[in-house]
């Protein structure tokens, strides 16, 4: 078995080199978040010491190692209850210390000062100091999933030992954003020098120890007794399930063989969400810019889709209302653009409208010169993803689009997204607090030619977003980052990279009535974040089970 999870490990690594995720898949990342709704949350008294939570996720993780390995919003769940980054992010979007007992700008930001908290050890006993700290940043900044996002870093050096100073080549108001993702993730050295034991048995600072993992089946971590946060965790143990069918993982919980879950599934919401308000269960949803927005990413580099015309005839044959109401129990908002309408960042007006005709008359159009138009619709196997896709399928056709609809499981659709093979996929992304987020993502010095790795995989280039993401990077002026961010979303609605269709805001947790500490989450230094974000992923170290 160990050489079997070994080579899995290695060949999904090498599948998925150069991408950070944070989908992220959609990579979501682990650490945004501005906000949660939940149903019987109210007050939940004096926490209780000890019991075990069993979760429910909906596939496994690719490896646990924030160096080697594509982290997906599984990986930060399971990862994240023993792996701590230097930031994290609180109830109203800002970051904050975690690991880092500060982190402090330059004037410009384009130098940050990390001072580390005094005291923290990993569960190995080892301390973490400026040395060990240095040594992940550099091994972040060489490896392949992670160079592109750390390039504007120029040096990284240890002042003292509990001091590492990070040189920009160019202002960067929002890295410590960065820190609160994979990359911020810090390891020991002997994680960082057995990279494939630190896949399958990582090592951290967290509230919780790593137990056992059986590929595609279980992780269980035990509890910290020496974690740094004196108090936490509260639990004695997590054991993750994985069990990727939505109704299996449902009907697991109301049999008493889940404790909690998560689900993107509108029936889960619904179900669930009435038999919260008489008492028996919580469900929570995630909110504001934590939301993750689904689209459709298209090839702008090759193909069909290489053409403005194919791409605007996908828009406008596409009824987001149709998919919200038939997938979602109309339960999520139509999406035009990666910031949701209740972010300070997003700004209104010139996405396609549904208009099948128009829609048509660019598809006729275009076979005139180029010939039949062929797509071929890449997806998971997830059941949400294929409903997704093949619902799309229908209302492309029915512009002139000849869709098919092909599977490809999430090591090898996140490869063909990198290398430029494809024509279309189903999409999860843009779910952090900051829209910097979008950087590595939209910017075409990020893109390479076909058949090479490229970070931005739509392969967008647009001299206009590009100077946009430049603009908003660099300032500090809450204004004028807004101005350059209202051109990104203008540029995206006319370019056309992804056909959006919601914010999914169906990503949710339910959990048993005794589960307790989901409403909100403590940080070191007071503060309050709502811990749960993305699709979804949340901390595990103050959730307790009353008796």
């Amino acid at each position: 078995m160990g050489l079997v999870t070994t080579q899995r490990h290695r060949r999904r690594r090498a599948t998925a080199a150069a991408l950070a995720l944070t989908t992220c898949a959609a990579l979501a990342a682990a650490c945004s978040g501005t906000g949660t709704s939940g149903t019987g949350s109210g007050p939940e008294g004096t926490p209780v010491r000890g019991g075990n939570l069993i979760y429910g996720l909906g596939a496994d993780a690719d490896g646990f190692n924030p160096i080697t390995d594509s982290f997906a919003p599984q990986t930060y769940a399971m990862a994240g209850t023993i792996i701590e980054t230097l930031t994290t992010v609180d109830a109203t979007g800002q970051w904050r210390p975690l690991l880092a007992a500060s982190v402090e700008p330059s004037k410009d930001s384009a130098r940050w000062t990390i001072k580390l908290r005094e005291g923290v050890t990993f569960s190995n006993e080892q301390p973490v100091n400026a040395e060990i700290v240095k040594a992940n940043l550099d091994a972040q900044k060489a490896s392949p999933l992670t160079a592109a996002v750390l390039a504007p870093v120029r040096d990284i050096k240890v002042v003292d030992a509990r001091t590492v100073q990070i040189d920009l080549i160019s202002p960067w108001v929002s890295f410590p954003y960065t820190l609160a993702t994979q990359v911020g993730m810090i390891v020991p050295q002997l994680s960082l020098t057995d990279s494939d034991k630190a896949s399958r048995q990582p090592v951290g600072t967290g509230p919780f120890m790593f137990q056992s993992y059986t590929p595609d089946n279980r992780f269980i971590v035990k509890k910290n007794p020496e974690y740094w946060r004196e108090g936490l965790p509260y639990l004695d143990r997590v054991e993750f399930r994985i069990l990727p069918d939505f109704q299996t993982r449902a009907q697991t919980l109301e049999s008493g063989g889940l404790t909690a879950m998560a689900t993107q599934r509108d029936n889960d919401i619904v179900k669930f969400g009435k038999l919260a308000e008489q008492g028996t269960y919580k469900l929570y949803r995630a909110a504001g810019m934590s939301v993750p927005e689904l689209a459709f990413m298209l090839n702008t580099a090759a193909g069909p889709t290489k053409d403005l015309r194919v791409r605007q005839a996908m828009a406008h044959a596409t009824d987001r209302e149709a998919i919200i109401k038939t997938l979602r129990s109309d339960l999520t908002e139509p999406a035009d653009g990666p910031w949701s309408p209740d972010s300070k960042w997003y700004v209104p007006g010139g996405y396609p409208p549904l208009d099948l005709n128009k829609a048509k008359a660019l598809i006729a159009e275009y076979e005139r010169e180029e010939g039949p138009v062929q797509i071929e619709l890449l997806s998971v196997p997830d059941q949400s993803a294929m409903q997704n896709a093949e619902l799309v399928q229908d209302m492309w056709k029915k512009a002139g689009i000849d869709v098919t609809v092909r599977q490809a499981d999430q090591a090898d659709l996140i490869q063909r997204a990198l290398m430029g093979n494809y024509s279309a996929m189903v999409w999860e992304q843009f779910n952090r607090p900051d829209p910097d987020e979008a950087y590595t993502w939209l910017h075409s010095r990020f893109v390479q030619p076909v058949g090479s790795i490229s970070i931005n995989m739509s392969r967008i280039k647009d001299e206009q977003l590009s100077a946009a993401l430049d603009a908003g990077r660099a300032s500090s002026d809450e204004a004028a980052r807004k101005k350059a961010y209202a051109t990104v979303q203008k540029r995206l609605r006319a370019e056309l990279p992804f056909i959006w269709i919601d914010h999914l805001s169906t990503s949710a947790v339910v959990t048993k009535s005794n589960v307790n500490g989901l409403a909100q989450y403590k940080l070191p230094d007071g503060s309050t974040a709502k811990p749960l974000i993305g699709s979804p992923t949340h901390p595990f170290g103050q959730i307790w089970i009353g008796r």
